[in-house]
């Protein structure tokens, strides 16, 4: 069995507001790649974000993006692991104006180190969510000082 998984949580902010946040990279890099991000997820084009407290530098290909609805993206979560995963990231608008933001990962080698690697970005994304949060709904970083 393949090892794949999703994490979700709700954003108290409208879909748009939340969906940008990660399609722009100097917004993106306020809670998640806070390395950098070389450019805007667009449909085609390959952008690499930097996570400067632990692996680097990550290239990222996007597959898909359906404005405030789906992002589709290959990366290579952990540097010169050969190993790209598909990540599916869905923006849902909910009734009460928040948003359910929804983050599928897969395509792990069936082996131990798959599973251990899936575990470990089952935390980041995780963690990306809730660092989402904490930035839209309150400008704070909770990445400062996590990691170093």
């Amino acid at each position: 069995m393949e090892p794949k998984f999703t994490v979700a949580g709700r954003i108290s902010k409208p879909v748009e507001e939340v969906f940008k946040a990660v399609v722009e990279p100097g917004q993106l890099t306020q809670y998640f790649a806070t390395g950098g991000a070389s450019g805007r997820l667009e449909a085609g084009v390959e952008v690499a974000w930097n996570f400067h407290e632990s692996t680097g530098a990550c290239p990222v290909l996007v597959q898909e993006v359906a404005p405030n609805r789906k992002i589709v993206l290959q990366w290579e979560p952990e540097k010169d692991s050969a190993t790209w995963t598909t990540v599916t990231m869905e923006f849902q608008p909910l009734d009460d104006g928040r948003t359910l933001v929804r983050i599928t990962e897969f395509g792990w080698p069936s082996t131990p180190e798959g599973l251990s690697s899936s575990f470990v970005n089952c935390e980041g994304w995780t963690g990306m969510i809730c660092a989402m949060k904490a930035w839209l709904e309150h400008d704070i970083n909770l990445r400062e000082g996590f990691y170093k």
